[in-house]
Parts: structure tokens; C-alpha cells; sequence
């Protein structure tokens, strides 16, 4: 039986939208981004699906959770691109894992424990462009190509990307869109120069895989639209098909007559006598404080909106004289198509003026995954070449 609350993720959804993304790449190789625990998905689970719709490389931020698809037996080529100082560098060359450089020292330290273990360590060299985040900022970019070119001759390690983000990809035609194009391709000259042939160069996140053709180079890096979910405001991508439904069981409903405050501070109160049902989420599940008085929720055959303040572990609906009772579902977001009339996750973010990807990160570990559909052993296809 499915749990009174729980966020229910389509992994069908998750492989066709991959294989959509990569028709719209034109065919170039896509890399499945399952940082933050797949978007809130289920990093393993979401692994798979991507490698069944066709990635034939994945993401993480971080090396321990490029070791956790690796502990899963998910042997895709994997990149984890932010190493802080301590991390385990060594465990990750061992498990094949290749490492963003992002800092001419962390080259260094990935050289030391190359030698240490006898094995030749997998990099990708990272060119700040202009997101001024991470990267190797440009005026230090041409030592580094050449330390790195002499690692390799060396036998240490093995370069085997060039990569850059974008800071604006998701608004198509902005100035720095142009210029980070412009610095990339000098940074791979750089490269060229100093006798570097990367097997990949990649720029490309979501929203540059769909409306710039010029910067998918040799590789792209889907994250959030893999999930179903517009990287671009206002921009439409037919065929994409969100991933992850919200939704819980009403706990209780009460009757309460006109003038009632509820919840925390009465924020709300009601303009009649009317029926008031509980939701046992809150703002440790992911449903945000912000959302008080609010949040689109599907319920009663009609999308409402959060009666006053979110609580910790519970938010109340007027629903006035309808029919609602306890135990039916109410649909915080999920895919209209088979929710008519539910909210997306894009719907949460224009009305707490945020972005989707922090909509369906933030739903909390109290909140069980229930999966639908994906292969049935459970292991990914081999991609398409």
C-alpha cells in the first residue's frame, strides 16, 4: 500500500524525457546529471532510467555520490566536478571516476594520489568563462593546460574533458551567452596548444541543449529537464513529462463557522461557516514556509490553495462545502496530463518566486519515493551509440 505521504516518481517518464533531450541534441552524447540525490528523485533509481533513455555519461557534484552509483554497480562514465580540499580523491580514481579540476593545487593532489596508487587518474579541466563560480580563472588557465599536458605524457593522469558553465543559458540571447562561447573556444586553443586532445568538450546544461545548437560540442549535460521540468521560464519543450507527483492523503477534516483563525498566527480566516481538511506535510517534508496562504494543492477535484500558516509537519485547505473527506488524495504538483488540473512544480515556483529545481530538491527525507515503471531488473540498458 502506498504511504499516507509520498512523493511518487514516473522513471518511464525520467527515460523518455532522456531520450527526447538527446533528439533534440541531434543526437549528441547526453550526460545524466543525478546530483542532489537525482533533483530530489532518487540518484540510483534516476541513474538508471537516464541510462535506459540513452545518457551515456553521468553527473554528480560531489565524489561520495559518484561512489554511491558506483557501490549500486552503475558502471556509465561518471564525472564529479566539485572536489573541495579532503575529499576522498583517491577512493574516487580507484572507482573510475572522473574528477572536475577546478583549481591548479587540486591538479597536484589528484597527480599525488595517482602515483600512490599506480593508477592513471581521470580529469576534466574546468575554464571559468565568466560564471565566476567555479573553474580555473582564464589568467591561470595556460599554466595549468600545461601542467596537465605534462601529467599525461607522464603517465599520471589522462585528460579526458574540457568543460564551462553557463551564467545565463536559461535566458536565450543574453549578452554573456555569447561572450562565455567566445572565451571557451580560446580556452580549448589553449589546450590544443599545449598538445591536450580531450575526448570531450562540454558547455551545455538543459537549457543550451535546447535553444543553442552552436555549444553542444561533444557532449551535453541534462540535469533538470531529464525530470520533466522547463529549464527555460516561459519557454515550451513539448514531450517533456515531469518525473515526481507530491501527494499526500487528507489526515482529518473538521467543520468551523465563519471568523475561524487557522494554523500558526491566524493568517487565514474564514469568510463562512466551512470545511477545513489537514494535509500531514510540512515545511520538514519540503513544502515551504513561504507557501502559506499560498500553495497551489489539488484536492476535491479542484486546485485550492494553502488556508494559513505552513507548519512543520501540516498545512491546512479550505475546501467550503465540497465533498472532501479523510483518506482522499490531495496533489501538491505532479504532471497535469494525468493530475487535470494539478499544479507543476513550475506553478510552486512562480508563486514563491523561486526556480522548480529548488521545488522538487527540498521535498525531505520523510517523504518515502515511490517508483512506477522502469526496467525490470532494475539495471540500466546499454545506452544507444
Amino acid at each position: 500500500m502506498p504511504h499516507f505521504a509520498h512523493a511518487r516518481v514516473d522513471l518511464d517518464a525520467i527515460t523518455d524525457n532522456a531520450r527526447l533531450l538527446r533528439e533534440h541534441a541531434d543526437g549528441t552524447p547526453l550526460m545524466g546529471v543525478v546530483k542532489a540525490d537525482g533533483y530530489g528523485h532518487g540518484m540510483v533509481p534516476a541513474a538508471r532510467a537516464l541510462a535506459a533513455g540513452g545518457a551515456s555519461w553521468l553527473g554528480t557534484a560531489l565524489i561520495k555520490e559518484a561512489l554511491g552509483l558506483r557501490a549500486a554497480g552503475i558502471d556509465l562514465p561518471l564525472l564529479a566536478w566539485i572536489v573541495p580540499p579532503g575529499e576522498p580523491v583517491g577512493s574516487a580514481i580507484a572507482a573510475g571516476i572522473d574528477l572536475g579540476v577546478s583549481d591548479p593545487a587540486l591538479l597536484e593532489v589528484i597527480a599525488g594520489e595517482a602515483r600512490r596508487l599506480g593508477r592513471t587518474a581521470r580529469v576534466h579541466l574546468k575554464t571559468d568563462t565568466g560564471l565566476n563560480r567555479g573553474g580555473v580563472a582564464f589568467s591561470a588557465w595556460p599554466a595549468l593546460v600545461e601542467e596537465a599536458a605534462r601529467l599525461q605524457d607522464a603517465g599520471v593522469l589522462r585528460v579526458i574533458g574540457v568543460f564551462s558553465h553557463f551564467a545565463c543559458a536559461d535566458e536565450p540571447g543574453h549578452p554573456s551567452i555569447g561572450s562565455q562561447l567566445s572565451v571557451f573556444h580560446e580556452a580549448l586553443e589553449l589546450a590544443d596548444k599545449a598538445g591536450l586532445d580531450p575526448e570531450v568538450r562540454h558547455i551545455s546544461n538543459s537549457a543550451a541543449l535546447l535553444t543553442l545548437p552552436e555549444a553542444r560540442f561533444d557532449l551535453v549535460r541534462a540535469g533538470i529537464a531529464t525530470y520533466g521540468i522547463n529549464p527555460i521560464p516561459g519557454y515550451s519543450v513539448s514531450g517533456l513529462r515531469p518525473a515526481m507527483t507530491l501527494r499526500s492523503r487528507v489526515a482529518l477534516t473538521k467543520r468551523v463557522p465563519e471568523g475561524s483563525g487557522v494554523s500558526y498566527g491566524h493568517r487565514y480566516r474564514t469568510d463562512r461557516e466551512t470545511t477545513l481538511a489537514l494535509i500531514p506535510l510540512g515545511y520538514a517534508d519540503g513544502v515551504p514556509r513561504a507557501a502559506t496562504n499560498k500553495g497551489p494543492v489539488l484536492l476535491g477535484g479542484r486546485r485550492r490553495t494553502i488556508a494559513g500558516t505552513v507548519c512543520m509537519d501540516q498545512f491546512v485547505v479550505d475546501v467550503g462545502d465540497d465533498a472532501v473527506e479523510a483518506g482522499e488524495y490531495a496533489v501538491l504538483f505532479g504532471d497535469p496530463g494525468e493530475y487535470p488540473g494539478a499544479a507543476t512544480a513550475e506553478d510552486w515556483a512562480e508563486v514563491l518566486d523561486t526556480i522548480p529545481y529548488e521545488i522538487v530538491t527540498r521535498v525531505g527525507v520523510r517523504v518515502p519515493r515511490e517508483y512506477v515503471g522502469g526496467a525490470p531488473a532494475g539495471r540500466p540498458e546499454t545506452p544507444p551509440m
